[in-house]
């Protein structure tokens, strides 16, 4: 798709942006539907340990392939690679949904994982192209609200799969919504007239992919299946490390890099870089381990904890769309993330109260608060960067931006897990008939006496979790600080007018 395209073809604009919402509410329908089903999923297929990674093998996957499809985008074409993102999404969903033991379950979200990396950054690429940056904010104000809704949506889709047929479904339901994502956006994409030198940095791909693994692997296993001193685990982070290394050294070799060293350069981006990394391990924190205290430590049911959950989702929704319009008016943008880092960081600590005395409209109340502050953050991080950068590095700078924020969910949910599994095995020792497996159903049969112990004791193994989300949360409010409030172009291109001063500004590192 050409960027030079007049966004003044309203019609057609208004049904490319419906087919993006379409290939949105695919990518995070299956974030937030899994929520909800993981405690009767670690029931059915065991594994109480590898719970995190039925979340952090997606969200890895998705975070190193994402500057790929960014720079695939840029070189071949934003159609042909969002269409072979949802084949390679809708094939990983069909394959979890027949998941016989966890390590497949684990492998095959990986597999999603690898299509679900193209889905939001390939889309979020393709409004830059056809809306001006002074418009985006109400386009992408929209795109908060259908990620605010499908999160609404999806745990009470996951806790209705749950209940009244299998957990299964939770990934089926993938395949009707991706087909018609797919036939949409066959309609309506035009593949762009230009031919461009096409250059891969397979290798950079390679060295990220690996040196983030390994990182991951350490912050899982460290303290949990490894003692942090050990050799496996000094191992693991000196190797990813050395990979990380090495792969600076390729991007500065390679002809198209899949991240640009020149990126940061650029204030803009490494600012919101850092405040995107800090709000994924926030945000994939509490989304992860909210449904578990409900369903384990309240009894509530899969749909019930969706049902609860919906606070959250609603105040993302509301200042998602709010934030969004307000931008278009006024042309500012810092505000809202200094707001909304704030707002998050209060709402973490509120959560970190959490135990078997809290009642239901307490849980509820602290949960709107980080759903309001987290809306006026996600999207608004996408804008600034874009409009921060040279039309030519939209697909990588987009890429990239996702790329932290997914980063620091992988890091976050793995580092969670183990600090849980941590906790919980120090506050079940000695406590005889305990399980140790976080199905609903075993531990509502629990004897009464053993029940108490059981659910104090789960309660207590979350409490730090949601400490150390609050105090990262917090660092990314003073990052806020450090935005540049950088003029909104009005136009899709920086081959702008000469009278564009913020074109102008935008071309150039801050």
């Amino acid at each position: 798709m050409a960027a030079s395209e007049p966004t003044t073809a309203a019609p057609r604009v208004r049904v490319i942006f419906g087919a993006l919402m379409l290939v949105i509410l695919l990518a995070s329908l299956d974030q937030t539907i899994v929520s909800t089903a993981l405690p009767t999923i670690v029931g059915d297929l065991g594994g109480l340990a590898h719970l995190s990674w039925v979340v952090t093998a997606y969200l890895l996957a998705s975070t190193v392939t994402g500057p790929i499809y960014g720079k695939l985008g840029d070189l071949y074409g934003r159609r042909v690679v969002l269409q072979t993102a949802i084949v390679i999404f809708l094939i990983g969903s069909a394959l979890c949904g027949i998941s016989q033991n966890m390590t497949e379950l684990i492998a095959f979200r990986g597999l999603q994982g690898l299509g679900a990396g193209g889905l939001l950054v390939t889309t979020i690429a393709v409004v830059g192209d056809i809306i001006p940056p002074r418009e985006r904010g109400r386009y992408q104000g929209l795109f908060g609200a259908v990620f605010g809704v499908s999160t609404v949506i999806g745990p009470l889709l996951g806790g209705f799969f749950v209940d009244n047929l299998s957990w299964r479904w939770i990934f089926y339901v993938n395949l009707p919504v991706g087909a018609l994502a797919l036939v949409v956006i066959a309609s309506v994409f035009h593949v762009r007239a230009e031919r461009v030198e096409h250059a891969v940095d397979y290798l950079g791909a390679v060295l990220l992919a690996a040196s983030l693994s390994a990182i991951v692997l350490f912050t899982s296993l460290g303290g949990n299946t490894y003692a942090w001193g050990s050799p496996e685990s000094i191992t693991l982070i000196v190797l990813g490390v050395v990979l990380l290394v090495a792969f600076v050294f390729a991007e500065q070799r390679a002809k198209e890099p899949i991240l640009p060293l020149a990126l940061f350069r650029n204030r803009t981006f490494d600012v919101t870089s850092g405040i995107g990394f800090i709000i994924g391990v926030s945000l994939f924190g509490a989304v992860t381990y909210i449904p578990l205290f409900l369903q384990i430590v309240r009894g509530k049911s899969p749909t019930s904890s969706g049902l609860q959950l919906t606070p959250m989702m609603a105040g993302l929704l509301v200042t998602s769309i709010v934030a969004g319009r307000a931008i278009s008016k006024f042309g500012r943008y810092k505000p809202f993330p200094i707001a909304g880092t704030a707002l998050t960081a209060v709402g973490l600590g509120l959560l970190s109260g959490l135990n078997v005395h809290t009642t239901a409209t307490q849980v509820a109340l602290d949960m709107l608060v980080v759903g309001l502050g987290l809306g006026m953050v996600m999207q608004v991080l996408v804008l600034a960067v874009q409009n921060a950068v040279d039309y030519r590095m939209m697909g990588v700078a987009t890429s990239g931006s996702v790329l932290f924020r997914q980063i620091g969910g992988s890091v976050g949910i793995a580092l969670f897990g183990a600090i849980f599994i941590n906790h919980l095995h120090a506050n079940l020792h000695g406590l005889r008939g305990a399980p140790r497996s976080a199905s609903p159903s075993l531990v509502r049969h629990l004897p009464p006496a053993v029940h108490a112990k059981y659910v104090s004791a789960f309660s207590a193994s979350l409490h730090p979790i949601f400490v150390v989300a609050a105090g990262v949360a917090a660092f990314a409010f003073v990052l806020t600080w450090f935005l540049r409030e950088v003029p909104l172009r009005q136009t899709t291109s920086v081959d702008a007018p000469a009278g564009d001063a913020a074109a102008a500004t935008a071309s150039r590192p801050e």
